[in-house]
């Protein structure tokens, strides 16, 4: 059975909001290495309109650094699977918009062969830990206290408390952390 795999960027104060953080050469390098153990990628169309056209027009910056591209190159070559009602159609050639049921779907996909589903975002993945269908959490938490913004599970109440263990972690020069754990 295929994994279903929640990745993000937060603050210490746990501050999910893009705006409110800074993404650096060895935080792209991390999510680039990353985007090798996927061959799905799944959002909402809030997320997915963040990242859909930035990503795929890095590619065509001349000015980009070498690390913007390696990770535009990563992120648009991997399909992506967009959760919307109101999204008409998706805006490059490797996404799929779908209306179904959440949970259905993502339990269909699980059994599918292939490598493991990245999730990303904050509505779809706060729904899919409430659902119980998240096997592991990769949390980049950088050095900083936001004070404000949007946090995870905001408005969405876990059916009961989430137990993790731990099982890698690495320090940035920058002081950020990568912490990778599965679910228990």
């Amino acid at each position: 059975m295929r994994k279903l795999i929640f990745a993000i960027n937060t603050t210490l104060d746990g501050c999910v909001d893009h705006t409110k953080q800074f993404v650096d050469e060895e935080k792209l390098e991390y999510f680039t290495h990353l985007m090798g153990e996927f061959d799905l990628q799944v959002f909402g169309r809030k997320t997915y309109q963040l990242m859909v056209p930035y990503w795929p027009d890095v590619l065509k910056d001349q000015s980009a650094t070498k690390a913007d591209t390696e990770f535009a190159r990563a992120f648009d070559s991997v399909p992506k699977l967009v959760f919307s009602r109101s999204l008409g159609s998706a805006e490059d050639r490797n996404t799929r918009v779908v209306r179904t049921n959440l949970h259905d779907e993502i339990l269909k996909l699980k059994q599918e062969p292939g490598k493991s589903i990245l999730v990303g975002g904050v509505d779809i993945p706060s729904q899919l830990m409430q659902l119980g269908l998240v096997d592991e959490y990769r949390f980049v938490v950088g050095p900083a206290l936001a004070g404000e913004g949007r946090r995870l599970l905001e408005g969405v109440s876990l059916p009961e408390k989430l137990q993790l263990k731990l099982v890698e972690s690495k320090i940035f020069k920058s002081g950020s952390v990568a912490l990778r754990y599965l679910k228990q």
